[in-house]
């Protein structure tokens, strides 16, 4: 009887640990079941779902059989929630409006929704053509954009350009390789037969026939990387959307995935891949320097700092790009193709090699096959126009735990003063611009700048590697506005240009909305990223007003207007 009484109790606990594991299997089968099932819906009732192409699908199998692929992850990190493919239906806890209007045709996915009451979802708020951009297209004549940059601020001349002012004299006999731009990067490329392929740019042939790349090289001088009014930059924007992709190669270094492609007519680009939807906003816990690059970020900066009329960022366009034909099929980097595989939902996606998030778990995925990302033009190769690497004074301790000496120490800021280059000419102004434009897209990443070496210490800021901008809409990181708190220093053109767009007549929000909607991806940034922006702009004002009664107009406002004035910066 005690026998059969243990029998029992053994076959008991065998029957409760079989049930145990088939729930645990059930349970974590769930998940795939239902994008299954969301995927078969959205077949059945959407003309828009599609399948890879069979050259994928073949690609995917052919793939799996070799054991190339990797297993799909099966750890529910918050990483893996934060959505770090491109396609917005792979997070099922992602409301966004790409998920909820995926059964549209893309020339109606952003239409305007129907009205909804004021107590509606922050995730249900329109995007930028629900904004003002409306207001701006309510008379078909009338342009925000165009009313600003015919304003007189926006029409102050340059000093009278020398040959030591220009990057490049197009009459000299320098020698222009059109491949050479990143020539770092192409030891993957196996380009030895095409070396003495070059463009000449001399005398003896007219500017006009350059490619748009190179007159945008040829334009950069001391004091701009682009002229206002130059057409070769809206030229170069829809060449970066519109030029055939030849060759494709990873990016060395950084933390994340970066691609450069090199077009038909070799110019070059560096392609950041998108990794968030647009409404998605950085966790609160998450550290400045562990957050995912936004490619709309790129795009968006381009913008801002032409409204800004700095004009230091390089022209940045947003592309949606075949993954298969565009960057699988035309690249030499084995490494990067070897990365390629299939989804369970039947999708490419690749993940590359880089420091941190290059694995199957941050994988790029296409829907089933293409995928959005911005194309930033690349500056002049490095043989032909050095530039110097500078450590930004305000950098961050990039540490959880340390602080950096601008943090606890408030009079940092005369020490700065005392070292050179900032203890003379224009360095220590165009750091407070930068400090400006950091603060308007909430980008704390700004731990290094650059200069071109020909012009030495009296030129401008390069703004580069703007994808950490937009994360927050919620939040203004007023610790980015500490340089200007501490040195109380702004440009007079500056401050007139951020008075002029705090303005109803030329909101900063609505020229923004206005101005990115010329680009391919368009909508560009979350309805709250702008309105975020006029919040931004009162505050920097504030703080500029706060030092001006601390410390009078004329030691605080540097007159840059007045060419009969010294601009060069006195000691102070």
């Amino acid at each position: 009887m005690k026998m059969i009484l243990v029998r029992k109790f053994r076959v008991l606990i065998l029957m409760v640990f079989l049930i145990a594991c088939t729930m645990h299997i059930m349970i974590d089968l769930l998940p795939k079941l239902e994008k299954r099932a969301v995927g078969t819906d959205a077949t059945a009732g959407c003309s828009c779902a599609h399948k890879p192409s069979e050259e994928a699908q073949g690609w995917g199998k052919q793939r799996t059989k070799s054991g190339a692929e990797s297993g799909w992850p099966n750890k529910h990190t918050l990483r893996i929630l934060q959505d770090f493919s491109s396609d917005p239906s792979s997070n099922l806890s992602s409301h966004s409006l790409e998920k909820l209007m995926g059964a549209l045709e893309k020339g109606e996915a952003f239409k305007r929704p129907e009205p909804l009451g004021l107590g509606r979802d922050l995730n249900q708020k329109e995007l930028i053509q629900d904004g003002g951009a409306n207001k701006a297209h309510a008379d078909p004549g009338y342009s925000r954009l165009g009313a600003l940059f015919e304003h007189p601020l926006y029409k102050v001349n340059l000093p009278d350009l020398t040959e030591d002012d220009v990057l490049f004299n197009v009459n000299s006999d320098i020698r222009f390789n059109p491949k050479a731009a990143g020539n770092q990067e192409w030891q993957n490329e196996g380009n030895e037969a095409n070396e003495e392929e070059e463009f000449v740019p001399t005398g003896e042939t007219s500017v006009d026939s350059y490619p748009n790349w190179l007159k945008f090289h040829i334009g950069i001088n001391r004091y701009e990387l682009y002229s206002r009014h130059n057409p070769a930059i809206g030229a170069l924007l829809q060449d970066l959307v519109s030029q055939k992709i030849a060759s494709v190669a990873m990016k060395s270094g950084g933390t994340q995935l970066k691609l450069i492609m090199t077009f038909q007519n070799y110019g070059q680009a560096l392609f950041k891949p998108m990794k968030q939807t647009r409404e998605q906003e950085t966790p609160p816990d998450f550290f400045y320097f562990s957050d995912y690059e936004r490619h709309n970020a790129e795009i968006a900066a381009f913008h801002l700092d032409r409204i800004l009329d700095f004009r230091r960022v390089p022209p940045v366009a947003g592309r949606l790009v075949n993954m298969t034909k565009e960057i699988r099929d035309v690249t030499r980097d084995k490494k990067l193709w070897r990365t390629f595989f299939l989804s369970p939902a039947n999708n490419i996606c690749f993940y590359g090699e880089c420091s941190y998030y290059c694995s199957t778990e941050h994988a790029l995925c296409g829907k089933p096959d293409e995928i959005e990302g911005s194309l930033a033009a690349f500056l002049p190769d490095l043989s032909l126009a050095k530039r110097k690497t500078w450590r930004n004074p305000w950098r961050r301790s990039y540490h959880k735990r340390k602080k950096a000496e601008w943090e606890v120490d408030h009079d940092y800021c005369e020490e700065v003063k005392q070292t050179p280059p900032y203890d003379s000419g224009t360095r220590l102004l165009d750091i407070m611009d930068m400090t400006v434009f950091d603060f308007l897209m909430g980008n704390m990443d700004r731990h290094h700048y650059e200069t071109f070496e020909k012009f030495g210490n009296e030129t401008f800021i390069i703004h580069l590697d703007n994808g950490r901008g937009y994360g927050k809409y919620s939040h203004d990181e007023l610790s980015i506005l500490v340089p200007l708190n501490q040195c109380c220093r702004i440009r007079k053109s500056t401050y007139l240009r951020l008075q002029l767009l705090a303005k109803e007549e030329y909101k900063l929000s609505d020229l923004m909305a206005e101005s990115l909607l010329t680009d391919k991806v368009a909508p560009i940034l979350y309805q709250p990223h702008l309105e975020a922006m006029d919040r931004r702009l009162r505050l920097v004002l504030k703080a500029i007003n706060d030092c001006v009664e601390k410390d009078s107009f004329d030691n605080v406002v540097e007159n840059d207007l007045d060419p009969h004035v010294n601009t060069v910066m006195a000691k102070r």
